[in-house]
């Protein structure tokens, strides 16, 4: 190798690696389930006819508006991150990124979003506002450090996404829309609480009262159950309403049947492995379900 072509790799490999920091700040498989189940709810309630640019416009407007949230989030908890060993490798506690640099970009990205919703109509702009809202100034700031019943108010932004999907599409918010939002949010703790399940001690060290240390393992469990049996249901609810194709409802049943069975699995036998297996499985149903109402609409 030569010096020029070795030292042109030295040069791009921190390159590389502020890169790669930056797009950690926006947590991308979080950002992509949420994005995928706005898409999933607009295919659903446009199709046969899409409208291609107003899609992408107002998909890039709810990603932008979650991006810049995920952003001020890692802000907002970069003293909690750096007491917890999952997560003091985060950019921000990790020094990686410096917090006035994450604050301006998570302030532009989420204006960003907001502004350019607000090019579509009030009702999808106060969607995606409400969304910020209910992350940002409610879970985050407010309830999070103070109670575990955070994660029910926090859950409705991640419902967001998907009545922002459908309200692109009729431009107001209506029942199916509504349900595809409960889905999401009933499907919020299987995702979070097999976390701090796995995780409770390093929330112990940060201080923060989530489900398992106030409540205990068993009532997290059966929680995570109960929810997660609600979400199936009311996923299925709302592919019966939007009158979904046959085979698209089967394999939406069939997901939710499989990921309902896991989570009374996890209840009835509980161990690292299954919890962590739920964890994983649950991403998936969620993926998969709004898969499944993508598809299933243009069969």
């Amino acid at each position: 190798m030569s010096d020029s072509t070795a030292s042109s790799a030295t040069a791009d490999a921190p390159r590389e690696s502020m890169l790669a920091s930056y797009l950690a700040l926006i947590k991308p498989r979080q950002t992509g389930l949420l994005l995928t189940t706005a898409i999933g709810a607009y295919v659903l309630t446009a199709s046969p006819n899409l409208d291609w640019p107003r899609a992408a416009l107002g998909m890039l407007a709810i990603g932008l508006a979650v991006s810049g949230c995920t952003v001020l989030n890692m802000v907002l908890d970069r003293d909690i991150d750096a007491m917890m060993g999952r997560t003091a490798s985060r950019p921000l506690p990790g020094g990686d990124i410096d917090v006035r640099t994450a604050t301006v970009l998570g302030m532009v990205l989420s204006v960003a979003g907001v502004v350019l919703a607000a090019f579509f109509s009030l009702t999808f702009w106060a969607v995606i506002g409400s969304g910020l809202f209910f992350d940002l100034i409610v879970y985050t700031m407010w309830l999070k450090r103070r109670t575990p019943l955070s994660i029910l108010f926090g859950g409705i932004s991640g419902g967001m996404p998907a009545l922002a999907g459908r309200v692109l599409a009729i431009g107001h918010v209506d029942l199916v829309g509504l349900l595809l939002a409960a889905g999401v949010v009933l499907w919020i703790p299987s995702h979070i609480l097999t976390l701090t399940l796995r995780y409770e001690d390093d929330y112990a060290d940060a201080d923060v009262p989530v489900w398992p240390r106030v409540f205990g393992p068993t009532a997290t469990r059966r929680t995570v159950a109960a929810t997660t049996f609600l979400a199936a249901v009311v996923l299925m609810v709302a592919g019966v309403l939007a009158d979904l194709a046959t085979p698209a409802l089967v394999a939406l049943g069939t997901l939710g049947l499989a990921i309902c069975g896991l989570a009374v699995f996890a209840l009835l036998r509980p161990s690292e492995r299954t919890n962590w297996l739920l964890f994983k499985g649950a991403s998936a149903y969620m993926l998969g379900a709004f898969v499944c109402l993508t598809f299933g609409a243009v069969l």
